[in-house]
């Protein structure tokens, strides 16, 4: 807990959006600029069970009986997690909190070191623009260069662009009917969170359809105001 007292005053941001509306990338971005440190449940927990903290092995007894990790665990997770030095500067939760009862838990976390949530931030998207978008995905297996049917098609059909493989791959659900009920889970379980932080008042929504330095800015400016 002692560790934790010398960053009341790093920024709290949390990133809401659903799979495909560029958190990841958007995440690493603020992360470079800002120097801020993006946290997502998965790698929290993964992290922890390796590290052999008491809150992993917690977790690992959990996961290895077939079960889901606790809010409780998770919480404990995040809280050493935030004591570690390269969070001094600030962090980007991405992932967590799912649920209002996670949120009034996380908010009780920061509350211990005087911190508090900068900035609720929403990934506003089209669901049936992110379905084309999403489904439409495909990979070269050998060197990553990712591709799109409709957005960005190879050069020449089936060959890779960058490395000249012929091998393309796409995710098992990256298809239409996966991602509708994907989007119709995300609007489902984070509704009840956006007004959560709109009561709040650190929501604020930013158009995720456009071009990713343009919602980098508006991601930016969100940030500059939230934490100047």
């Amino acid at each position: 807990m002692d560790g934790m007292k010398t960053q009341s005053s790093a920024p709290v941001l949390i990133l809401l959006g659903p799979p495909g509306a560029g958190k990841g990338t958007q995440a690493r971005m603020l992360e470079e600029k800002y120097s801020l440190v993006q946290l997502s449940t998965g790698d929290l927990l993964r992290a922890a069970v390796a590290a052999g903290t008491e809150a992993g092995l917690a977790a690992k007894a959990v996961m290895e009986a077939g079960e889901l990790v606790s809010d409780e665990i998770v919480i404990n997770i995040l809280r050493d997690r935030l004591g570690d030095a390269d969070c001094a500067k600030g962090v980007i939760l991405d992932g967590f909190p799912r649920t209002t009862v996670q949120a009034e838990a996380l908010n009780a976390l920061l509350a211990e070191t005087g911190q508090r949530i900068n900035a609720a931030i929403s990934l506003e998207v089209d669901d049936s623009e992110m379905v084309t978008r999403i489904s439409g995905r495909f990979t070269c297996a050998d060197c990553g260069e990712g591709y799109h049917d409709t957005y960005k098609q190879t050069a020449k059909d089936g060959v890779c662009d960058k490395c000249g493989g012929t091998d393309m791959k796409r995710r098992a659900d990256d298809n239409a009917e996966t991602v509708v009920s994907r989007l119709e889970a995300y609007h489902a379980q984070t509704a009840p969170l956006v007004a959560f932080y709109d009561a709040a008042n650190c929501l604020q929504k930013v158009d995720a359809m456009g071009a990713i330095d343009d919602i980098a800015g508006a991601l930016s400016s969100i940030v500059d105001t939230a934490t100047g």
